[in-house]
């Protein structure tokens, strides 16, 4: 397989009230960023121009009308819409909703194509999205339709990696979705990106309990004992490295997670919780188990502060730096599994660490 020297990055812009459009500008503004990777922004050359303009940004945008002109070293802006889009920073609408939509079913059309090799998408608004043609929670949920694969919200940094059993679920509903099927299709899911897309030949995974302190033995709740327990029983006597369920109210607390390359919450604030505690502002939300890849940085629009050029970068810089570590280990993946003498001594050289 032919190595892809200079990945190509589609940028979905998110809601332009937002801050996503300065964050994605001022980072393509350092020109060290254009070295290892080609942006592609797709929305248009008079909306970034207005942004550009709006932040005083000392950089040039090469405008295209099909992602075969992107230029290498230049920050390339597809054009999605030709007309002027009003943009009011700070404030949730319904119109800006629509370009939003628009920017992300056109870059994810061009993810499946393989005209770009990784996606990141800028924050969108989940209210201002929905309309008889779009009726998802999120970006994971629609990715899940549009791409090949069991998706999984992944949220990640270099030294933690929180999974979900279920994402945009309400919590009263969190018991009735988690069955064993749900269980095994997720560790499963989390297992194999650890080792394909992290590069964990042997991963360690915990679970934590669906009810507070797991149940304790039925007094609140049966389901992590019906349900949970027997089935982390008959994975771990498959061979997979995996434990649980932890009580959630001390895992984190106690530093537990620190022995384990992954952890699996059951319902989204469970898990995003103190993963955004630990970790804001450097997380990144991967899609993992898709075909393809699209990371997220793990911040909304923060209306309070877009337009006023103090947003931080720190979280879609890392979701970038993310994109193309995991595409580049995709491809070692890909050309090992392709030559078992290179994977034995691979195999050999990660027993040795």
């Amino acid at each position: 397989m032919s190595r892809v020297e200079n990945i190509k990055v589609g940028i979905s812009i998110g809601d332009l009230n937002g801050i996503g459009s300065e964050v994605v500008l001022k980072i393509f503004e350092d020109q060290r960023m254009l070295e290892f990777c080609t942006p592609v922004i797709f929305a248009s050359m008079k909306t970034m121009t207005f942004v550009k303009n709006h932040f005083k940004l000392n950089m040039s945008l090469n405008g295209i009308q099909n992602i075969n002109q992107a230029t290498d070293k230049k920050v390339n802006i597809l054009n999605c819409w030709k007309e002027d889009v009003f943009i009011n920073f700070g404030k949730e609408d319904s119109k800006i909703g629509e370009y939003a939509i628009k920017s992300l079913t056109r870059a994810t059309k061009a993810l499946k194509e393989k005209q770009i090799d990784v996606l990141l998408t800028a924050p969108i608004n989940k209210s201002n999205i929905q309309s008889e043609a779009f009726k998802f929670p999120g970006h994971t949920d629609y990715l899940a339709q549009e791409l090949e694969g069991e998706s999984l919200m992944f949220m990640v940094t270099n030294t933690l990696r929180v999974g979900l059993l279920t994402d945009h679920v309400p919590v009263k509903d969190v018991s009735s979705h988690i069955s064993s099927d749900l269980i095994n299709k997720k560790i499963e899911t989390v297992y194999n990106s650890l080792k394909k897309d992290f590069r964990i030949n042997k991963p360690k995974i915990a679970v934590l309990g669906i009810n507070p302190h797991t149940g304790d033995n039925g007094v609140i709740g049966t389901e992590d004992d019906t349900v949970m327990r027997p089935t982390l029983k008959k994975i771990k006597e498959s061979g997979k490295l995996v434990f649980g369920p932890y009580a959630a109210d001390s895992f984190f607390g106690s530093n537990n997670y620190k022995s384990f390359d992954a952890i699996i919450a059951s319902y989204h604030d469970q898990g995003l919780i103190p993963f955004k505690t630990l970790s804001f502002g450097q997380g990144v939300n991967y899609t993992a188990g898709l075909d393809r890849i699209r990371t997220s940085p793990d911040h909304g629009t923060a209306y309070e502060i877009a337009g006023k050029g103090i947003a931080d970068l720190g979280s879609f810089k890392e979701a970038l730096f993310t994109a193309v570590t995991i595409f580049r280990n995709r491809e070692e993946y890909e050309e090992l599994n392709k030559n078992p003498l290179a994977i034995s001594k691979r195999k050999r050289f990660d027993d040795r660490k």
